[in-house]
């Protein structure tokens, strides 16, 4: 649309600038840039796609470990979490911090590590990634049942108090590597896998070991198990909240929260990327 612009009253004619379409296209864009940041939509394939390949994993090998021990062990269902985890964080945890979990999204979210205007684009990719997962364990691995459903062993209570005590920790150690400055962040990796790991061994007789809503919500719709099914939403969000609040309470550091925010991977700070809040591959989860 043509744009008449004045010329203060002057004998000349009126200049015209004409908005094409490529120039309405670039304003979008550069709106878009402003409001979500640079390559949002980059984030979010990432976040899809890592937590596709966390639910095919993880739900793969525990369904193959229920139909057949021998096969894969629960020992050995407990590591490949902690490892796709730690695979994962070094492969898109410097383009969209490998969340991978809706919890821990809101809870970066909470304390202000991440910004809100995100979260639900994430949760959303979190979701496909896992039920797109799931559906096509189901595919491949008919007829077996369950497809790594996650469901209490005992008691509702006791699945929630264990996915809260379990989360927390997983969310304290991610909240020290991949916030704190003075934390080793080119380890994180492999502090946060291992910590997935180690929880995962502890909770699996007990509740399953989700930690994740997503890991849990696309198994049940491809499995049609519901059981239990809000021990592992309540669960997951109270532990990473409470895990990443208290580390934030207690984090030993004198630099102001925008500050550690800008801290990346290796050590440099990045201002077009300073929404990814945190150091290393940052802000993870399972």
């Amino acid at each position: 649309m043509p744009i008449p612009h004045s010329n203060d009253g002057a004998n000349e004619l009126p200049i015209i600038t004409i908005e094409t379409p490529v120039n309405q296209q670039l304003k979008v864009t550069t709106m878009l840039q402003v409001y979500y940041g640079y390559g949002h939509l980059q984030k979010v394939v990432a976040e899809m796609v890592a937590t596709f390949l966390l639910v095919f994993v993880t739900c793969g090998c525990a369904a193959i470990s229920t139909s057949d021990e021998h096969m894969v062990s629960q020992l050995g269902v407990s590591l490949a979490s902690g490892l796709i985890v730690t695979v994962m964080i070094y492969a898109v945890g410097h383009i969209s911090g490998a969340h991978m979990n809706p919890a821990v999204t809101i809870a970066f979210a909470t304390v202000r590590h991440f910004p809100w205007n995100q979260v639900p684009f994430y949760v959303i990719a979190q979701f496909i990634g896992s039920i797109s997962a799931s559906f096509a364990l189901r595919m491949l691995l008919e007829p077996l049942r369950p497809l790594g459903t996650t469901t209490p062993s005992g008691t509702d209570l006791q699945a929630l108090i264990m996915e809260i005590i379990v989360t927390f920790t997983m969310m304290f150690v991610t909240s020290a590597v991949a916030t704190d400055s003075k934390a080793v962040g080119e380890l994180a990796g492999i502090a946060v896998g291992s910590s997935v790991c180690i929880t995962s061994i502890l909770a699996g007789p007990v509740s399953g070991g989700s930690m994740n809503p997503a890991r849990t919500i696309g198994p049940a719709l491809a499995d049609n198990n519901y059981k239990g099914l809000w021990v592992y939403i309540v669960g997951p969000i109270t532990g990473t909240l409470s895990g990443a609040m208290c580390y934030t309470f207690i984090r030993s550091t004198n630099e102001p929260d925008q500050e550690v925010s800008l801290i990346k991977f290796g050590g440099s700070k990045n201002n077009i990327d300073e929404h990814v809040a945190v150091r290393y591959p940052a802000n993870i989860m399972y």
